[in-house]
């Protein structure tokens, strides 16, 4: 993308001048395992993710909402101007840091419960806490929710949602546990900075995680960007918010595909894109431009 499009190029620049060292070497070239320190992802796939809507932007299309699953909210805020992009770059470089210092490495976990609705994956969180914290902490789609909590526990629900009829459930390599109470002393630490951040009204609604509804006010987008942080992520509900207000096509921006899969699972009715490559940007032009016509 960098290659192809010069204002991606002038993107991963103007991230590198942010943070004072060159994150897009880091992103271009490695080594991966120090850029999948949580501090690096985050700004890594910011970055990507902005670089990247700016090259539809400049190719004309424009999104009338926004969405993004727990760091892509930040992503999309950049989008939306509610944040400069180099504030977006420093928080979360601290949002990583104070997450991953919150829990001692190894002591917490995050699992995928497969085939099981919210309401029994919750109840066997309730079943097996036995004092420490489990709960679910993405609600990705139906039949797809994340719990997160204290290692142990964690065991221990995936164990229990078996029991109780889920088809599989898989262990996520990941560096803490997100979108839990365990994170309570990171969200404590970064919400001073959020509310000390120069911010604007967002140009189009962004749909929070926290509780799935449009955010248009720049006070209002600081919240849930600050309680989002211990919550569990509502993508579902943000996904389903989308479709109700008259969204019928998703593009997907930054680095993989696996938003545009999981707005798919929730509604098959939709079209989706995934822009990742130059290739994705011919595709997502053609989807938003055949949509267009189509609706015209």
């Amino acid at each position: 993308m960098a290659e192809a499009f010069p204002i991606c190029r002038e993107t991963f620049d103007q991230a590198d001048e942010a943070l004072g060292e060159p994150l897009s070497r880091l992103c271009f070239e490695g080594p991966e395992d120090e850029l999948t320190l949580t501090a690096n992802t985050q700004p890594a796939v910011l970055a990507v993710s902005v670089a990247t809507y700016r090259v539809l932007v400049s190719r004309g299309v424009e999104p009338s909402m926004m969405a993004g699953h727990s760091l892509g909210e930040y992503s999309a805020h950049v989008a939306a101007g509610t944040l400069s992009f180099a504030d977006a770059l420093r928080t979360v470089r601290r949002r990583g840091r104070y997450m991953q210092e919150a829990v001692p490495v190894g002591t917490g976990a995050m699992a995928a419960v497969l085939g099981l609705d919210v309401e029994r994956v919750a109840q066997a969180c309730e079943e097996t806490a036995e004092g420490d914290v489990v709960s679910p902490a993405n609600l990705n789609a139906p039949g797809q929710v994340v719990i997160a909590g204290s290692r142990d526990a964690v065991a221990r629900a995936g164990d229990r949602a078996k029991a109780l009829g889920a088809r599989r459930v898989m262990p996520l390599p990941v560096s803490a546990p997100f979108h839990c109470a365990l994170m309570t002393p990171a969200q404590t630490r970064l919400e001073p900075e959020l509310r000390a951040l120069v911010v604007s009204d967002p140009a189009v609604p962004v749909v929070a995680n926290v509780d799935g509804h449009p955010k248009t006010t720049a006070a209002d987008a600081i919240d849930a960007l600050v309680t989002q942080v211990s919550a569990p992520v509502q993508w579902e509900a943000v996904v389903r918010r989308l479709i109700s207000s008259g969204v019928d096509t998703f593009v997907e921006v930054g680095p993989g595909k696996v938003l545009a899969g999981l707005v798919k699972k929730i509604d098959r009715s939709v079209s989706v894109a995934s822009v990742g490559d130059p290739d994705g940007v011919v595709a997502a032009e053609t989807l938003v431009a055949d949509t267009a016509s189509t609706e015209s």
